[in-house]
């Protein structure tokens, strides 16, 4: 992505989190911000009323929280379509088991591949919710109410990101 290009995208999604905030304080009548780790908490509670209501409803977390389809979760829903729309519009949609820099550095098992994906998502996803929301949220809707707990939990995301890049897959060509 060039420059530019990034400033457009930078503004856009400023823009966006303004008209989430504003559209959902007055449809709503409370300020929502940008996020989306919740809504994978409320999908859990979906997959778990299925195989055993009664615990999931004794659970204070689905009593306070509701699991219920509201614009968050839908949102990770657009999300997922427009990135599928976007791959297929700009002809770089393909299927891809193990990406090739997994391939160099780990081989090809897919069964492999796909412990350690579960493993960083439920890792991920920890990490989301002690940290009271996931990057996305701090990123786009705490760092815009200058929110102090936003920049350290968005600071020590991208510190774990980066030292995890490092860790599994190393230097790169000395660059």
């Amino acid at each position: 992505m060039n420059k530019n290009k990034t400033y457009v995208v930078g503004a856009l999604l400023g823009a966006l989190a303004i008209a989430s905030a504003l559209a959902t304080t007055y449809l709503l009548g409370k300020t929502n911000y940008l996020g989306t780790s919740t809504s994978f908490v409320r999908a859990a509670g979906f997959i778990e009323q299925l195989f055993s209501s009664e615990i999931t409803s004794s659970l204070t977390y689905y009593v306070n929280q509701k699991i219920r389809v509201d614009w968050q979760f839908m949102l990770v829903i657009g999300i997922a379509i427009g990135s599928f729309i976007s791959s297929v519009a700009s002809r770089t949609f393909k299927i891809e088991f193990i990406p090739p820099i997994w391939l160099e550095r780990f081989g090809n098992s897919i069964s492999k591949r796909a412990v350690f994906a579960f493993i960083g998502g439920v890792i991920a996803m920890y990490g989301a919710r002690l940290a009271d929301g996931c990057p996305s949220g701090h990123g786009l809707s705490g760092l815009m109410q200058l929110s102090v707990s936003s920049f350290v939990a968005l600071f020590l995301f991208m510190f774990a990101g980066v030292l995890t890049a490092h860790i599994v897959y190393g230097k790169r060509g000395g660059k």
